[in-house]
């Protein structure tokens, strides 16, 4: 897919406290569970499972992520699609990601 990457940090630079503190709140640990089927996911929050919130709200969310280097969000046009980093964290940080799901899911 075409399209802008939003800035996000190198693999190298990505900080376990800064994808933690990421994760640490409850609606950011759910979008992380729902990215985590390996998909690329536009910004529609019945989809995601967040219609309760803001479109505001929901774009802080993926900001965060995205600037802790969870995700990644590629600019189509006027749409957004988000994608969890997976290889780059498993790069970075090997177990992480399937310990956080079992622990989630556990």
């Amino acid at each position: 897919m075409s399209g802008e990457l939003l800035p996000q940090p190198a693999v190298e630079d990505i900080a376990l406290e800064k994808v933690l503190q990421a994760l640490g709140d409850p609606v950011r640990l759910h979008l992380f569970t729902v990215y985590a089927n390996g998909e690329q996911y536009d910004c529609s929050s019945e989809r995601l499972g967040v219609d309760h919130l803001h479109k505001s709200t929901i774009s802080h969310h993926m900001r965060v992520m995205r600037e802790a280097g969870v995700t990644s969000t590629r600019v189509v046009g006027r749409n957004r699609y988000v994608r969890l980093r997976r290889e780059d964290l498993d790069t970075r940080f090997p177990g992480l990601v399937a310990t956080l799901l079992r622990a989630v899911e556990g």
